[in-house]
């Protein structure tokens, strides 16, 4: 008789599918996660100003207390392509952040899954979209959906890098897979071509140097020795993504929530008041933003791409109520000054 487990797994799969995702596996709690790297990560600062990493790491570390009702048994990963070429503009989005934002609408169908679960085989489940204290790339790398490549990003087989991973953690005891074995070989291809050389060694990351990290999660002034680094780059950086090898495979998302959005010039938006931001930015990841570090970030690669043609729109902003914005725009001005 067909073990129950790999049943729930297969409905489960089927599932997802038609939900979109290509991949699905699990892993069983405890789980090996680079605890002692993780660690020793926090205590060095690594993770820069995202103090949140700081905390509630008796779960992060042990996923098994999630569900505080229960000790949880399992966890679902599963993996959702993203992948699309860059549009033809005068500046670059990590493609991640093109199109919708995925945490609202993945939730929404990771809770369908959730619902079979819970009204068919029983148990408890949570789901988790990015939200909560999962270290999500050594979960999927456990259950067998790929390896944490040097860049530390999760590189799928036959797939490559470009998904986005969400996770349900349940009390229900499932088959798991098999750890993904480490395919990078002799490649730094990632560690190479890091405009700040933030992947300090193999599988190492200081996100405090990392592009993504100071265009999106950083709240200040983007410190000097970097700005020159982030060239075109208005919000994130798929530099280790893009030259992975195993990225051969990738082809492009079939999920039309995805579709890259219409974007005006720099120089257009960096003019952006709040409701216009606002309105343009409505679902986008880039909304997290709002609008004073956006118009950072757009000061930062006008100073590294923009033409005289940018000068105006910089002076009014360098005259700015906000300092930081204000700062970067004098920045901005002064580089292109320097080149025209």
């Amino acid at each position: 008789m067909p073990d129950p487990g790999y049943q729930i797994v297969e409905r489960l799969r089927v599932e997802a599918e038609r939900l979109g995702f290509h991949g699905l596996a699990v892993a069983s709690v405890p789980a090996e996660l680079r605890a002692e790297y993780f660690e020793r990560w926090i205590a060095a600062g690594k993770h820069g100003t995202m103090v949140w990493m700081e905390r509630n790491n008796d779960r992060r570390l042990h996923p098994e207390r999630l569900i505080p009702e229960a000790e949880a048994k399992s966890i679902v990963v599963l993996a959702l392509n993203y992948y699309q070429p860059d549009p033809a503009r005068g500046y670059r989005v990590a493609k991640y952040a093109l199109g919708d934002d995925y945490h609202s609408f993945v939730l929404r169908r990771l809770k369908r899954l959730c619902r079979i679960l819970r009204e068919d085989y029983g148990g408890q489940q949570r789901p988790y979209v990015d939200t909560g204290p999962l270290l999500e790339k050594p979960i999927a790398e456990a259950a067998g959906l790929g390896w944490q490549g040097k860049s530390t990003i999760l590189i799928e087989p036959k797939r490559g890098t470009w998904s986005f991973l969400a996770n349900i953690v349940t009390t229900l005891e499932l088959p798991a897979g098999k750890k993904g074995k480490d395919r990078c070989g002799n490649c730094t291809r990632c560690i190479d071509i890091c405009p700040t050389q933030a992947i300090t060694a193999p599988y190492q990351l200081d996100a405090s140097k990392c592009i993504s990290y100071l265009t999106i999660e950083h709240d200040g002034p983007i410190p000097v020795e970097y700005r020159e680094a982030i060239g075109d780059r208005l919000y994130g950086c798929d530099e280790c993504l893009d030259v992975c090898p195993w990225n051969k495979w990738a082809v492009p998302t079939e999920e039309a929530k995805f579709k890259a959005r219409e974007l005006p010039e720099l120089r257009e938006m960096l003019r952006w008041d709040e409701a216009t931001f606002t309105d343009h930015m409505r679902g986008s990841p880039m909304r997290r933003l709002k609008l004073q570090r956006f118009r950072r970030n757009l000061c930062i690669v006008l100073g590294n791409v923009g033409t005289a043609e940018d000068l105006t729109s910089l002076r009014v902003a360098a005259a700015d109520q906000d300092a930081m914005v204000a700062e970067h725009a004098r920045w901005a001005v002064g580089q292109i000054e320097s080149r025209v």
